[in-house]
């Protein structure tokens, strides 16, 4: 009944019933820090559920719908469950060849994760932990990188047209064979002295290509990173 309805992201993990009710839409839930060890989850829509610090360690997801549902190191998964490769996002997740266009990812900790091949055009991941991501092959044109933290990340021969660095700290990222940085801003990047040398030596149709969100070309951010 209509007067019965929850809307998904209102869905409270205390409205579970334990027994049944399969196929619970929680769509865009917070669910942080939650007791939900025994919940049936079967064939639940979890798109965008924030599990950060849950603990699923004995809850029934077969079927369950985890498309860009948010963990971190403190969530608890089931002991079987193959959680690093069902669409969830967190540290260590594999998610090679994804669609995650315009998707909201800040502030998250992604540490040692893969997106081989995947597809973050307009993406936001402004303020997020990248140490160690793999980024190989991806689509990052209009991505936002503000503020993350970058290091030892792998940038070869992704797409990073019009892409916001400004105040990333890319200690030891790789640009090195990204495919193109036309527009690209590492305006007050940190730790990224020697790769700044390095991508100055592309083609003038990369380095003075104007992005106008931030108002400068690329030649001009990474610039004024040698006179600082």
């Amino acid at each position: 009944m209509l007067e019965n309805w929850v809307a998904p992201e209102q869905q409270q993990p205390l409205f579970l019933d334990r027994d049944g009710n399969e196929g619970i839409d929680a769509r865009g839930a917070s669910w942080r820090n939650a007791d939900l060890k025994e919940a049936n989850l079967s064939q639940a829509k979890l798109c965008r559920v924030d599990l950060r610090g849950a603990d699923l360690s004995n809850a029934n997801l077969e079927g369950a719908d985890l498309r860009l549902a948010r963990f971190d190191w403190a969530t608890r998964w089931p002991r079987e469950f193959n959680h690093v490769s069902a669409g969830a996002v967190g540290p260590g997740a594999r998610l090679n060849g994804q669609f995650f266009n315009g998707a909201d990812l800040r502030g998250l900790d992604l540490r040692g994760a893969s997106f081989l091949g995947a597809y973050l055009s307009g993406a936001d991941l402004s303020g997020s932990v990248l140490d160690d991501v793999s980024f190989v092959g991806a689509d990052l044109r209009n991505a936002s990188f503000k503020g993350a933290c970058c290091k030892r990340v792998r940038f070869g021969t992704s797409q990073l047209d019009l892409a916001d660095f400004r105040g990333a700290d890319l200690e030891n990222a790789d640009f090195e064979t990204a495919d193109s940085i036309k527009g690209a801003d590492f305006s007050y990047c940190k730790n990224f002295e020697t790769m700044t040398t390095i991508l100055l030596t592309r083609s003038s149709d990369q380095l003075d290509h104007w992005n106008p969100i931030t108002r400068q070309t690329t030649r001009v951010s990474l610039q004024n990173l040698q006179g600082r």
